[in-house]
């Protein structure tokens, strides 16, 4: 296959694969077919050419005669690497100059540097893993929860692949006999049960509809739950901001109108990932600063996957909360949990006045109830499905959606020209869109604009 590749896939590329700056240890990776020969030229200690594959070496590197750093190299031979390809990684001390003589030297030796994810894109070009696969690296790469880490393994390791090559599979069978149809359009002959296709697509098409449902699922799992505190001023948004990131995000203040902007941070509760933004307060202002920023509160409400709204129990009611909740988010349309805070400062009497509606009482500023807050914010996610993913596929990637979106039209497409008895010709262009669109996503049908925008979202070293 390695004819067919383009000639800049020929060289030997050269990269830093762990974070810059200096560390312990940093790992410089080779992949190419003069990668060994490569690192031998600079390498004192065994000679690499000799050595088998998916072996460790202790040696010095060498600048002529001056040694530059011991260092541990590793030996994986093609085909049996991560690009299929000869690669070597070497493992040196983490000082920002030993790593860059040590670029400088394999550069001067031929070594090319890599471009960004050029070292994935290598494995996927040499049929080591489909393109969704690939993406599932960077989303690995990426994960900073249990679940997002849960997902892009799954993903990674070709489950989601494997159910569309199944349904990918089921079409050709059918469209090769479309297609056969039409090399003998002249005989008026059908190759193609109707009615057998036309149980297929709607099997698929309620297979494709239930992945495009789970994407929001696995926006949420990649991006964290977007959570909006919102409230009047002065109800304590930035101290309960400060409380659930265990820090001083937040300025506090008893000035009304003190948050002006939005406040955002992360935070992990229990493998799920919730991205809190604390917002302007809620009020009529003569403030034009002031009032931008309450507007942009509401339409950051709208947006927002849930919404905390958050309430001053020495100055509300029920009537009043239920009244504001209702002008902020009209219809319920948005998943919301109201909170009241500073139950420090009120009676037991007072805060009993809430028993018969579904607010939460806290005191941010003491941490008490903090423990049954973050306990609600779960249970308003989890029914989503959050904590019962298991070994489901769950759609994540937005390029991954579209194509199932524009592979389903085309489906739909195919079962409406059933209907009304479209020609054999026109189905199986319908079928040839859907074929390419589900192809899109694995990479059996690409472009190189596609691989580049896919790749260059990876870091060099991958």
């Amino acid at each position: 296959m390695s004819s067919l590749l383009p000639p800049s896939l020929s060289d030997t590329i050269v990269a830093l694969s762990t974070p810059p700056g200096s560390g312990a240890i940093a790992l410089v990776r080779l992949s190419g077919s003069q990668a060994i020969a490569l690192t031998e030229s600079i390498f004192a200690g065994k000679s690499l050419q000799e050595q088998a594959t998916h072996t460790l070496h202790f040696g010095t590197l060498r600048d002529g005669e001056r040694i530059l750093d011991e260092v541990v190299v590793s030996l994986f031979r093609a085909p049996r690497s991560y690009t299929r390809e000869d690669v070597v990684e070497i493992s040196c001390h983490g000082s920002d100059y030993i790593v860059q003589q040590v670029l400088s030297l394999l550069v001067r030796g031929g070594a090319r540097l890599a471009e960004a994810g050029e070292f994935t894109k290598r494995a996927f070009l040499h049929g080591a893993f489909d393109l969704a696969q690939a993406e599932a690296v960077a989303d690995l790469i990426a994960s900073d929860s249990a679940l997002s880490h849960q997902v892009a393994m799954q993903q990674m390791r070709g489950g989601f692949s494997r159910e569309l090559k199944e349904l990918r599979a089921r079409l050709v069978q059918f469209a090769s006999l479309l297609e056969l149809e039409l090399d003998f359009g002249e005989e008026d002959v059908e190759f193609a049960d109707r009615s057998g296709l036309t149980n297929l697509l709607q099997e698929l098409e309620g297979i494709i509809r239930q992945l495009l449902r789970s994407f929001e699922l696995g926006n949420v799992i990649k991006n964290g739950v977007t959570t909006v505190i919102a409230g009047k001023p002065n109800a304590g948004k930035s101290t309960l901001l400060n409380a659930l990131l265990n820090e001083e995000r937040a300025i506090v203040s008893a000035i009304p109108g003190t948050t002006r902007d939005f406040i955002e941070d992360e935070v992990s509760l229990e493998g799920i990932r919730f991205r809190f933004v604390d917002t302007a307060g809620l009020r009529d202002t003569t403030d034009v600063v002031e009032s931008m920023g309450v507007e942009r509160t509401r339409q950051r409400v709208r947006q927002a996957a849930l919404l905390l709204y958050l309430f001053d129990l020495t100055t509300a009611s029920p009537a009043q909360l239920a009244a504001e909740l209702a002008e902020l988010n009209p219809g319920n349309l948005i998943p919301a949990l109201a909170v009241g805070n500073k139950l420090d400062q009120i009676s037991s009497a007072e805060a009993a006045a809430y028993a018969d509606t579904d607010a939460l009482l806290l005191s941010a500023a003491t941490g008490r109830g903090m423990d049954e807050l973050k306990q609600a914010l779960l249970q308003k996610v989890r029914g989503t499905g959050l904590d019962r993913t298991g070994s489901a596929t769950i759609v994540t990637n937005v390029r991954h959606a579209r194509s199932l979106e524009a592979a389903l039209a085309a489906l739909l497409a195919v079962q409406a020209g059933l209907q009304s008895n479209t020609g054999t010709e026109l189905l199986a262009a319908d079928l040839r869109r859907a074929l390419a669109y589900l192809g899109e996503i694995t990479g059996e049908i690409s472009t190189d604009d596609l691989l580049t925008s896919i790749f260059t979202q990876f870091c060099i070293g991958k």
